[in-house]
Order: structure tokens, then sequence, then C-alpha cells
């Protein structure tokens, strides 16, 4: 089910970059003069919200907690993200909540990790808003964050 959401939210996204193009220009860089029938369907521009100017969780702890477990797999650190952490939209909360795991998990800092967790900030929080906890682990390669991303936050596969 997840992995079928990640989809919808990738189709959705490419819509959302093919949406925002530009029209097209004749080579003197006038716009060019289009036809359009009838029956043609208006695009309907996406509604966005406005970043804030002001962290509205200044002094709010993002994650609630962090701890390491054990699994088949290996070492695996959860993450459970605080109801500021969920709801914050703010620039720049994925490294001031990266910057608190940290803090209490200093050996969170290996390779592939902060990708895994930006991952989950950014899209999980979209399709999975309310699972308890995100799960790090240290023994998944270090891809890239893109990769990353495209293996929904899990490169080298499926949790065991």
């Amino acid at each position: 089910m997840a992995h079928h959401l990640w989809s919808r939210l990738a189709v959705a996204a490419g819509v959302v970059a093919v949406a925002g193009c530009g029209g097209a220009t004749d080579p003197a860089g006038a716009p060019a003069s289009t036809t359009v029938a009838a029956t043609t369907t208006p695009t309907v521009s996406p509604v966005v919200s406005p970043t804030p100017t002001v962290d509205p969780y200044a002094g709010v702890a993002l994650i609630d907690r962090v701890e390491w477990t054990t699994g088949v797999d290996g070492a695996r650190l959860l993450v459970f993200p605080s109801p500021a952490g969920r709801r914050t939209s703010y620039p720049r909360s994925d490294e001031r909540a990266w910057q608190e795991i940290l803090a209490a998990a200093p050996d969170a800092d290996a390779p592939g990790m902060r990708d895994q967790f930006v991952c989950h900030w950014v899209w999980a929080r979209l399709v999975q808003p309310n699972k308890p906890s995100w799960n790090l682990e240290p023994w998944r390669p270090a891809v890239g964050y893109q990769a990353t991303v495209d293996a929904t936050c899990n490169p080298g596969g499926p949790e065991r």
C-alpha cells in the first residue's frame, strides 16, 4: 500500500512539474500563437501553502525520542517525531531535526543515515503521517538522496 502511495506522489510531483512549465515562444521571444479546441480540459494549478517566515516551532523539539534496536538485518535506529516534527513546514527544519537526532544518538552519523532520515522527513510524513516511528539502518547502502527516495527510503531492499 505504501509503495502504491509513493508511486502516486511521484506521478503527482511530475504533473506539478509539467503544469509549472511556461508557454511556448517563437524565435523572436514573443508568445507563440496556439489554437485550443473547445473540448480541451483547463489546467488546474495546485494550491501551494506559503512557507512560514517565522518558525512556529522555534524552541520546540521536532524529535520526541530515538531508540536503537537490533533486527534480523542488524542495528536499527527508531526515530519518533514529535507532534511539532510531524507538522512543521519551516525551511531547513529537517536539519534542525537531524541535529536533535545526532545529539541523542551520535553514532547515527553513519553513511546513508541522513539520506534515509531526510527521505522520511520529506516523503514518509506525507504518505504515512501517523506512523509511530521511522527506521534508519546503518547497514543499508549509502546510495545518495535521490536513490534513497527511489527505494522508498529503504535502499538495499525492504525491511525483514
